[in-house]
This record gives structure tokens, sequence and C-alpha cells, in this order.
């Protein structure tokens, strides 16, 4: 890792503080034990004390994320189905074919009526999930989101750190590639995807505080990939054949960075137009082995994926949960709470990957 993206990673860890509790959720649908093979994280491996402690209990959990065939969440069943084997207990992910809310609140609309004990959501629109979540709490159902702050109808959020902060940690890097100056804009899957839009309002927050001589693109601050590569890709070249004065591009989206670089070097722009975000180091590889890309940023979403499940699990379990809650993974091994929203939790899994480092990671 850099020592500019260790040094922005240990200021963004800084995060808030407090305390909250936990509801229960009833339920006694037979469990279905999972016998799959354990995730191959790095760096970040269940504590064989914490698995020894789980009880086997007979609950039934199911993960809905934004679409099943996204390389992200392939690579978050990966922890999920590591967490069922480690534990005995019945979870399992689905969700759209392709990132589509209307789909993704029908799938969950179906799972809360299948005698489910916990419900944990990667929401597409997490405003339009709010009645579907409701429906489910008033079932007795325990509701897990990710990428979800501002849902209401949870018993918690997880995040894998303080979502302004990975936006500052984002900023901090584009800035060095821009030195400090010059004209930028922010991509984002959707408008509507709470966790894309903190991260690039964290960015321009960050922008705005330290680096007067970057200016926001005013007559588009914000662009949608439709969490699609080949979208961003597409949008990128159309925003810099129209605004050439544009030097920069922060992207949320782990389709945003590598579509946009795809562009940046297809209009022959690599080394004068760049771009720092999210991005899978399988997909980001070649990019930043030659030299498209200087970093990427991301958290492991296996890790995601067995932390919503065992979240979940202490909330069945009547655990306390609060500062300092441990999920058995090193990302989310001391939670913090948020010091405004009780029902936020945020961990420490911020990885920032470079040429140097991205073989170390194989997902």
């Amino acid at each position: 890792m850099t020592k500019k993206c260790l040094a922005t990673l240990l200021t963004a860890a800084l995060a808030a503080s407090m305390m909250a509790g936990c509801g229960n959720s009833s339920g006694s649908a037979p469990a279905a034990a999972a016998t799959v093979s354990a995730a191959e994280t790095k760096g970040s491996e269940a504590s064989s004390d914490t698995a020894a402690a789980k009880a086997n209990k007979d609950y039934k959990i199911a993960v809905v994320v934004k679409g099943n065939t996204n390389g992200w969440f392939i690579r978050m069943n990966k922890g999920i189905e590591q967490w069922a084997a480690e534990t005995g207990i019945n979870a399992w992910m689905t969700g759209p074919t392709d990132t589509d809310s209307a789909q993704q609140i029908q799938i969950i609309q179906d799972v809360i009526n299948q005698n489910i004990d916990a419900l944990c959501v990667v929401p597409v629109d997490p405003v339009a999930c709010e009645p579907v979540l409701q429906e489910a709490r008033e079932k007795g159902i325990v509701v897990i989101c990710h990428e979800g702050s501002n849902v209401e109808n949870c018993d918690y959020d997880i995040e894998a750190f303080n979502n302004a902060g990975y936006g500052a940690f984002i900023m901090d890097n584009l800035a060095e590639l821009m030195n400090k100056e010059g004209t930028y804009t922010t991509m984002v899957g959707f408008l509507t995807t709470a966790s894309h839009n903190e991260w690039a309002d964290g960015a321009v927050a960050q922008q705005k505080a330290e680096y007067s001589n970057m200016t926001l693109l005013a007559d588009l601050p914000r662009v949608e990939s439709e969490n699609n590569t080949e979208t961003a890709y597409e949008k990128a070249k159309e925003v810099l054949k129209k605004y050439p004065e544009l030097t920069g591009f922060t992207g949320s989206c782990s389709d945003d960075t590598p579509g946009i670089a795809r562009a940046i070097n297809e209009l022959g722009l690599g080394g004068k137009v760049h771009v720092v975000g999210t991005g899978m180091p399988n997909e980001c590889r070649e990019l930043l082995k030659n030299g498209s890309l200087t970093s990427i940023t991301l958290w492991d979403p296996a890790d995601a994926g067995y932390a919503m499940c065992e979240l979940a699990r202490k909330c069945l379990e009547g655990e306390e949960i609060g500062s300092g809650t441990n999920l058995g993974l090193a990302a989310y091994d001391n939670l913090i709470v948020d010091e405004s929203n009780s029902k936020l939790l945020m961990g420490n899994g911020f990885i920032c990957v470079t040429a140097d480092n991205v073989d170390d990671y194989d997902f």
C-alpha cells in the first residue's frame, strides 16, 4: 500500500462512537446446513473462537443483493457461504439477474413469505425498499442492510467504514494525481443508491475543504453508470468530449472505475485525465499494471456478506450490539456506532490496491 493510501486510510478510520441495542425475532424453520467451502479472503479470516461459540440454530437467513450475476456480489456470496459452512445455519443469497429496483423489491416480497428469520439486503433504491422492509419487520423478521445507511425500516445497517471518510480517501488520491488542481466530476451507479452518493458527497466535501484549486464540474456534477461497465465507458466518453476541460473522475460503483479508464485510454487522454474509485482487483488488474489506473479503492464484499449474516445471528440471539462489537473478521472486529444514527454500524475495511499489490488479491 502506498504511503498516501495508508495515511488517508488511518485518518478516515477515526470515525464516530456511542452505543445501540438490538431487537429479537422468532422463527422455527428447519435448518439446511451449508456444506460449501470457505471464501478465500486475505487478511480477514474469521477467528476460530468466534466460530466455535456460535450455536447451530434452526434459523433461515436470506440475503438479497442488487444483482446476483455481478462480480461484486458473486464475491459477496463467498462470504455468505463461508459463514453458513462455519455455523451450520441456513443462509443463502438471491437477487435480480440485472440491477433493477422493482425486481429486487419483488424478490424481497417473495422471501419474506418463506418463513425466514432474518433478511439481509443490499438495496438498489433504499427509499423504494422501505414499505417491503417495514412489512418484513412487522412479521418479526430481523432486517440488516448494507449500503443503505438511510434505511429506516431495519434493525441495523452495516458499512465497511465511515462513508464520508471513504469519499475523502478517494478524493485525496485523485487530488494527488491531478496535482491538486483542475476540474473533475463524480460517477455513481444510481442517483438513488445511498452509499454511492454518500461517497461522492464525501469526496466533494474533502475537495472543498482541502483542494481550493480543484473544481466540481458545475454542469454535470454527478453521472449515473447504472451499475454497468459499458454504460460507465459510454457516459465517460460523452462527458469527456463535451467538457474538454475535465481532468478527473471519482467512481463509486465497482463498474465505474474500469469503464472510465477505458474511455480515457480510447480518447488518448492517458496521463491527462485521471480516475480513482471503487474497483475489483481482477477486473482492474491489467489497467493497474499498464498504468491506466494508479489505484483502486474498495472493501472485500465477501467480508461484508459474512458480517451481515453474523450481525443478523447476534440480533436473533438477543446479543447487545454497540461500539466494540466483534463480528469475527478483522474488518469488523471493533464496530463503531455512528453518532447521529444509532442503527448505522461501521467497520474498518478500507483497501487500497495498486500495481504493486494487486496480485495479492484474487477477486
